[in-house]
């Protein structure tokens, strides 16, 4: 196994960088000429990000805002998995967007698969949230890597722990 290379197949994104952007909407939103009096507010947990607006179309203007600035610091849109709208508390309109982090099992056993189906001489294996994926060159690893970023997957796929 010492000739090995491998890397990892994962999805997460930069926690940090999407408080940045969620900073930069809040600081927009409060500025902008046709936005500033809907007192709106958003809030993040580690899973979600909540927006609470006076309409829906001012929702609809909030959302286009965080996906740009989120665009801007290289955060995948494929994160945001926007929860319906909801009519709240004085007349508002609320929206829970998830955000997406890991690969879900049955997802990773379709990579996995589509890997194995494609290049037999690649190893890949499910290691909880992430898809390890050995072989005996780089390129091949390379060639995975480019078959992999053809395909869209419903998660944003990262290729972190590249060893050769």
């Amino acid at each position: 196994m010492a000739g090995d290379c491998s890397f990892d197949i994962v999805s997460q994104f930069d926690e940090q960088e999407l408080v940045n952007a969620l900073d930069q909407t809040r600081r927009e939103v409060q500025t902008r000429y046709d936005l500033k009096d809907t007192k709106t507010e958003i809030t993040h947990s580690k899973t979600s990000v909540t927006i609470l607006t006076d309409s829906s179309l001012t929702l609809k203007s909030v959302r286009d805002i965080l996906e740009s600035k989120a665009i801007r610091r290289n955060l995948s849109l494929k994160i945001f998995k926007p929860g319906k709208e909801e009519n709240a508390a004085g007349g508002k309109v609320r929206q829970v967007i998830e955000l997406q982090q890991g690969i879900s099992q049955e997802l990773a056993k379709e990579i996995s698969k589509y890997i194995r189906d494609n290049n037999p001489k690649v190893r890949p294996q499910v290691q909880g949230d992430a898809v390890r994926v050995t072989a005996k060159s780089r390129d091949e690893l390379q060639g995975v890597i480019a078959l992999l970023k053809q395909k869209d997957y419903p998660v944003a796929l990262q290729f972190i722990n590249y060893r050769g």
